[in-house]
């Protein structure tokens, strides 16, 4: 009887066919029946980058990079394998990641030829990552001594936490919160409302994500925050995308599996990890600083004294002699209608393109 595959019409085995004198293969692969004593540390910590190119809103973006990977690196005592994954950047920052990695510095290095998003690069670190954590973070933020321990100590301490975040942001209480609040609601659990957002943080988050008093005043009036104390551990309600400790397979279930936007759907991520009823928390104090694309003199200053090398962008003067150029009187028409006629180009070059 002929199977479905039509194996009465199949050749016979190459080996014997007439003529043939080449060999399938040489020896055994020297692997074949050997064991590995690698074990993935319980935590990856997983940093996305993309650096398109080292001009304009990038300039600064090699020095921010490298004080983010420095103070983790200088920061985390503890166990952990470190991954990056970097959205199709320009040729000389890749070579900056692989000369980290060639060093031994990073574990694991995914290079995307193309920016195929943020969630989906997302997704990506969460399927790869080797650890039961995931500690992700944005290319962008400066890491404290102990900010790994004190993320563990809520995610060992609450049931069911899906985010621990490092930096507490108050608009986030009014979003993706229900499975958190109705944990608070236990007897067991101590809850505080009140304003506990001292001036400096407030300050850091306006200066570092291109709000204004006014702006940031609007998006938070009329809330309060809260914090929850479980076992004696205390966190604040909410969470945050740009940094979180969260557990691999929640976030497997958590993400979309494609999108098509470059940027966005990170509160939707949010509110999938509440709907699954999982605990979206912050640390009690913040673990970390925000820099955005230009490192401040104090997180400069913070780095030196934790000797972490960068290559330093002199940010301060060049500002300081564009202010000066930018402010006098005669100078300024000049460099508008430079500013003007290099737009045109470029903006003309890029439909040329398209």
């Amino acid at each position: 009887m002929t199977s479905v595959l039509g194996w009465a019409s199949v050749p016979a085995p190459i080996c014997s066919m007439k003529g043939f004198d080449g060999m399938p293969r040489i020896g055994v692969n020297p692997y074949r029946g050997k064991t590995t004593d690698y074990r993935p540390a319980r935590v990856t910590v997983a940093v996305l980058t993309c650096v398109p190119e080292l001009t304009g809103y990038f300039q600064y973006r090699l020095e921010v990079i490298q004080l983010c990977i420095g103070s983790i690196l200088a920061n985390t005592p503890a166990p952990f394998d470190l991954l990056i994954f970097d959205n199709g950047s320009c040729p000389e920052f890749v070579d900056y990641l692989r000369g980290l990695h060639d060093a031994g510095r990073v574990d694991y290095l995914i290079l995307s030829q193309r920016n195929i998003g943020k969630v989906n690069a997302l997704r990506k670190i969460f399927q790869f990552a080797p650890g039961e954590l995931v500690a992700y973070t944005d290319d962008d933020n400066f890491f404290l001594p102990g900010w790994l321990e004190a993320h563990l100590e809520v995610v060992d301490t609450f049931p069911d936490v899906g985010m621990v975040t490092g930096f507490y942001v108050r608009h986030r209480v009014a979003d993706a919160v229900t499975s958190t609040l109705a944990f608070a609601k236990r007897p067991d659990v101590a809850v505080e409302r009140g304003d506990f957002v001292p001036p400096e943080w407030r300050e850091e988050f306006i200066s570092n994500t291109n709000r204004t008093p006014e702006s940031y005043l609007k998006e938070s009036q009329g809330l309060l925050d809260t914090t929850i104390s479980y076992k004696g551990t205390p966190a604040f309600v909410s969470a945050h995308h740009f940094q979180f400790v969260a557990p691999r397979r929640i976030f497997l279930e958590a993400l979309p599996d494609w999108s098509d936007q470059l940027m966005g759907q990170m509160v939707e991520m949010d509110r999938a990890v509440d709907r699954l009823g999982y605990l979206r928390l912050t640390t009690r104090e913040p673990t970390l600083h925000l820099m955005s694309n230009l490192a401040s003199d104090k997180i400069r200053k913070m780095a030196a004294e934790m000797n972490i090398v960068v290559t330093r962008s002199d940010a301060r003067r060049l500002n300081a002699l564009a202010g000066k150029l930018f402010g006098n009187r005669l100078l300024k028409p000049l460099i508008r209608s430079i500013h003007n006629w290099t737009f045109q180009l470029l903006t003309r070059s890029h439909q040329h393109k398209i």
